[in-house]
Formats: structure tokens, C-alpha cells, sequence
């Protein structure tokens, strides 16, 4: 169970990359604009998780900070969605996110 909640984060986590991405391509004017915020945006969260979140991460720091990364990530992504008025979305998102880190975290090692 825990492994196919690990699958389903991860494709969370990609959802919530795309949807800053989207979000940077669609917000600004002009096309250097929207390729540099579009591939930007993305690209910062994807870089802080790799270093901070992930299973292997080469920083060691507490949860509360992995955590904390985490969750900025995907209040970003939220808010990023109902930006660009797909609330529906963000709100689906949102709950999928509190329900696969609730399970991943009864599911622990350790529990």
C-alpha cells in the first residue's frame, strides 16, 4: 500500500510541477517572458525538492523543513491553478494532496 501511495505522490508532485508550469507560460506577455517564467517557475520547486524532499536527498534536514518545502510547493501549484481559473482543479488537487499525505503518513515506518 505504501508503495502505490509513493506512485500516486509522485505523480502529484508532477501534476503540481505542470501546473506552475502552465501557469508561468500563460501569465506573462511577451514570449521571452513566458519561457523564462514558464521554464522557470517549475524548475526552482523541482530543484529544492531534489535537494530537500526526496527519498535520497544529498541536504539532510529536519521534517519539519522537508515538510515545509513540501507543502510550499504545492500551495503553490494551488494557487497557480485558481490563477489561472481552474479552481476545480486546484481544489482537486488540493484534496488529493491531504488524502495521500495523510496515508503516506499513517503508513510510516516505524508506526
Amino acid at each position: 500500500m505504501r508503495n502505490l501511495n509513493l506512485g500516486i505522490r509522485f505523480i502529484l508532485e508532477l501534476c503540481a510541477l505542470s501546473a506552475l508550469g502552465y501557469w508561468g507560460f500563460t501569465s506573462p506577455d511577451g514570449l521571452v517572458a513566458k519561457v523564462i517564467v514558464g521554464t522557470g517557475t517549475p524548475l526552482l520547486p523541482a530543484v529544492g525538492c531534489g535537494l530537500v524532499v526526496a527519498p535520497r536527498a544529498p541536504l539532510d534536514v529536519p521534517g519539519t523543513v522537508r515538510f515545509a518545502v513540501e507543502l510550499a510547493v504545492f500551495l503553490a501549484a494551488i494557487l497557480a491553478l485558481a490563477a489561472t481559473g481552474h479552481v476545480t482543479l486546484a481544489v482537486v488537487l488540493g484534496l488529493a494532496y491531504v488524502v495521500n499525505r495523510s496515508l503516506l503518513w499513517v503508513a510510516r515506518p516505524g508506526r
